[in-house]
């Protein structure tokens, strides 16, 4: 890959005649930064996880030190940590990289991992999709890393309702639109889980019947994946007719939707900073990886969601989905403190904002 970026570079002056003035390059994607670097060009790091992920991985030496993790980044024992006073105690299944479950994966994405951190110790910018109001204590660990989020294509766009938006996986299917414009205001259970949860046939009946259990409308995002990974089928006795079921949905339009009243997430951190930034009070559903510690964020710290809790066969039940979406729907102040945040997140990004600022510093810097 590093002689095929090179090569792209190359090709975009000889023939289209367009100049590479700077590479913003994802966290695991950092060796980009070294081709900058031979060939002259300026080069950024991108945070796409959270910056307490980020600060994670900076405390890799200490977490060593300390016994947690091995040399090869793998857990010893499972044990709760403190990266410090301003950050919330984690637990050894935080490790994503950890948590691969093919040992040759994982070590070869620990190498990478600090082979990034090299990188971040020679980079002079390095941004995140946060802002101090969310992580003040995570921010303050990496002082490097420069907030400017929340990242929202709708933040001062004029977007279409039914234009496709950046960087998806799948079709989205727009008639899911039309579909809550029918719905009563604030009414709505928004489910989804990204593009790689995958779920077991008991757990995918338990959620069905859940939803229905609840007798409200729902609007569910089922992914039928091309390799069939994500391959279920719905429960004999579930009907549905409360709800529409989609195979992707135009997630920020969405959750923007006056109908929508909560969002049962995998609580990775693209959905995290788009129900956040529209005001959504969340029941988390974590499935890997980041998306424990995401939900911690949430539940224990913002307090603008709920989590499940599995019942004695591991499984979340379909009386709980029942409880805990009553339970929010019911919860003043949950919903209270979800808009206050939204306030938040909005004043950042608008003009004269933190992280309106903040991205400004570095377009400035490009054009010195």
């Amino acid at each position: 890959m590093p002689a095929m970026l090179e090569r792209v570079i190359e090709d975009l002056r000889l023939k289209d005649g367009v100049t590479v003035s700077c590479i913003v390059a994802d966290f695991v994607m950092a060796w980009a930064l070294e081709i900058a670097r031979k060939i002259g060009i300026r080069g950024v790091l991108f945070n796409p996880a959270s910056a307490a992920m980020l600060a994670l991985q900076c405390s890799i030496p200490k977490l060593i030190e300390d016994g947690i993790i091995d040399s090869n980044g793998l857990a010893t024992t499972q044990k709760r940590f403190q990266l410090s006073p301003r950050i919330p105690p984690m637990d050894t299944e935080f490790i994503w990289w950890a948590k691969i479950s093919d040992s040759k994966t994982e070590k070869m994405l620990f190498n990478i991992i600090l082979q990034s951190m090299k990188t971040l110790e020679s980079t002079e910018w390095c941004f995140c999709n946060s802002t101090p109001d969310l992580e003040p204590g995570a921010l303050s660990f990496v002082p490097k890393l420069l907030p400017i989020g929340s990242l929202l294509r709708t933040y001062g766009y004029d977007q279409g309702v039914t234009e496709r938006s950046l960087g998806q996986f799948w079709e989205e299917d727009f008639s899911c639109l039309n579909w809550l414009d029918q719905q009563p205001h604030g009414s709505v259970i928004y489910v989804a889980f990204g593009s790689t949860t995958l779920f077991d046939e008991k757990q995918f009946k338990e959620l069905a019947l859940g939803l229905e259990l609840t007798n409200r409308p729902f609007l569910w995002v089922v992914r039928k994946d091309s390799d069939c990974s994500n391959k279920v089928c719905f429960p004999n006795e579930f009907k549905g007719n409360e709800g529409k079921i989609i195979e992707w949905a135009p997630q920020e339009k969405v959750l923007r939707h006056p109908a929508i009243a909560c969002f049962i997430s995998h609580c990775g951190w693209n959905s995290t900073l788009e129900g956040l930034s529209n005001g959504v009070p969340f029941l988390c559903w974590p499935y890997f990886a980041d998306q424990f510690f995401d939900k911690i964020y949430i539940c224990d710290e913002w307090k603008v969601g709920l989590g499940f809790d599995l019942d004695e066969n591991g499984m979340i039940s379909r009386e709980e989905i029942k409880v805990k979406v009553d339970k929010l729907l019911s919860d003043e102040n949950i919903r209270f403190k979800a808009r206050e945040l939204k306030k938040k997140l909005m004043k950042d990004v608008d003009v004269g904002g933190r992280s309106s600022e903040n991205l400004n510093k570095f377009i400035n810097w490009l054009k010195e």
